[in-house]
């Protein structure tokens, strides 16, 4: 008790600091409605937000309605989102869950995280961003590659795999913390601790916590 009480208290720390750096976080990906928001997100696994943008500018335009990409030729919808990474992973994912909410929930993307994670290409992460973003609903915390790094950098974890690291920071992040905590996390691992080598030492957190 006494240690979670030592990280309730270090998380707290750092979501005061990032709230300071970073008044406005939020999501970056493009999208106009719920479908979109889910078609990005899940180009974004392995992917930077930049690069899904740029390829969604144009697919959003190609494919206007849910039921044009049940209508999509697998192999050209792999050319046009290739820039993306595991292109063809993507490309069966996103097709048959066009199909699946079509036929299963009237068309709609559904707003439980039960439902999406009957999803194909759909985990916690990909449905936590959805129902925070499309819903505001709010069952738990978006796990993405910053986040799990950052966390682990920082002593919020031990572990490596999303949904354990969800349920430590579930633990130790205020409830009413838990949608904006995703988004600070993204915003200072992409300003200040990036993954590839840097000077640790002129991140704003690294000051913070000296001596812990």
């Amino acid at each position: 008790m006494l240690k979670l009480k030592g990280k309730n208290l270090k998380v707290k720390k750092i979501i005061d600091k990032l709230i300071e750096l970073f008044p406005d976080a939020k999501i970056v990906l493009k999208y106009s409605n719920n479908w979109e928001l889910l078609v990005a997100v899940i180009l974004s696994a392995q992917c930077t937000d930049k690069m899904v943008n740029k390829v969604t500018d144009k697919l959003f335009k190609k494919y206007k309605t849910q039921d044009d990409y049940v209508k999509a030729d697998p192999k050209e919808f792999e050319k046009d989102i290739r820039p993306t990474g595991f292109f063809r992973n993507k490309t069966r994912n996103i097709l048959a869950t066009a199909k699946i909410i079509g036929e299963k929930f009237e068309g709609k993307v559904p707003n439980t995280m039960r439902d999406l994670l009957t999803l194909p290409g759909v985990a916690r992460k990909t449905a936590n961003i959805v129902l925070g973003n499309a819903f505001g609903i709010v069952e738990g915390i978006a796990v993405d590659t910053h986040v799990r790094r950052l966390a682990n950098l920082y002593g919020l974890t031990d572990h490596d795999d999303p949904d354990k690291i969800e349920q430590d920071l579930m633990k130790i992040v205020p409830r009413k913390e838990w949608f904006k905590f995703t988004y600070l996390m993204i915003e200072y691992g992409r300003k200040y601790c990036p993954a590839r080598k840097h000077d640790h030492k002129n991140c704003p957190l690294v000051e913070l916590l000296h001596g812990e």
